[in-house]
């Protein structure tokens, strides 16, 4: 009996090891994430979620109305992801808060306005633009004057992921930025909006500084802010905010972002939209 109890373990394991390597040997592909956005440039690429993807391109989008160069959003980049690798929370060190973790009693403003990324990265980059000559600083360096942390080198370590973003967010590469998700699920981490493209565009002026529709006469007069493409910029602001504001489609140019083929990534029209037209729906 015990020697038919052995050789049944045998033949079990056998099997059990046969199985396990004719499947080990079949190279499946790992099921796509149900949610997420990529950055890709000829840097490299990252890989972000919904949220920080949103945050992004919120923190690149205030520094248009700055009017500043890209390296500044390079900057705020990887300040934010040192301090709360882009999700927006309502805690942190003593009383920060935000993205940037912000403290209301070292006068950057009140709570409530602390945790909206706009008002945040507008308080960011108006210090950044008082340090002197801050584009010839090492990143980590132009951070610690305006965040004065305990660690200021700890900005170092991003940097590269950082660079690869500001070019992918800033419009400078096209649409090179593409986000899926499952329509029928709630956003996370983002505030409640009032959905639809109106409401869309209307937080895009007040991000960018310029309303959408005043981007075609921008190109026109070739007055383009130094931070990169504007419209393109924009259209990939839309797409990182296209579950929250619950968007359909996002046009730009001759491409076209669609939510019910998100895993596609931006495609071409077949019926290119007029230069510098930006198109929520």
């Amino acid at each position: 009996m015990a020697l038919l109890v052995g050789l049944a373990g045998a033949v079990l394991v056998a099997a059990v090891s046969y199985v396990w390597t004719s499947l080990g040997q079949l190279e499946l592909e790992p099921a796509p994430p149900t949610a997420g956005c990529v950055a890709q440039t000829p840097r490299g690429s990252v890989e972000l979620d919904v949220e920080q993807a949103a945050n992004a391109a919120t923190v690149g989008g205030v520094a248009f109305e700055h009017d500043l160069p890209r390296e500044a959003v390079v900057i705020a980049y990887a300040t934010v992801w040192q301090e709360s690798t882009f999700y927006n929370i309502e805690f942190g060190d003593r009383d920060s808060l935000g993205l940037f973790q912000q403290r209301p009693s070292m006068d950057w403003g009140e709570p409530e306005d602390l945790v909206d990324p706009v008002y945040a990265s507008d308080a960011f980059y108006t210090e950044l633009a008082e340090v002197e000559d801050y584009l010839d600083l090492p990143v980590y360096e132009a951070a610690q004057e305006v965040q004065r942390s305990a660690d200021g080198f700890a900005y170092d370590q991003h940097e590269d992921r950082s660079a690869v973003m500001a070019e992918a967010f800033t419009g400078a590469e096209g649409p090179a930025v593409s986000c899926w998700f499952d329509r029928d699920s709630e956003p996370v981490g983002q505030a409640e909006v009032v959905p639809g493209p109106e409401a869309a565009a209307a937080e895009l002026e007040r991000v960018f500084g310029v309303a959408p529709d005043a981007v075609p006469e921008i190109r026109a007069d070739a007055d383009e802010p130094q931070t990169g493409d504007l419209g393109w910029a924009m259209a990939l602001w839309a797409v990182s905010h296209a579950q929250v504001y619950e968007l359909e489609r996002v046009s730009y140019g001759e491409m076209r972002w669609r939510a019910d083929d998100a895993h596609a990534g931006w495609t071409e029209r077949e019926d290119p939209l007029p230069e510098g037209e930006l198109l929520l729906d």
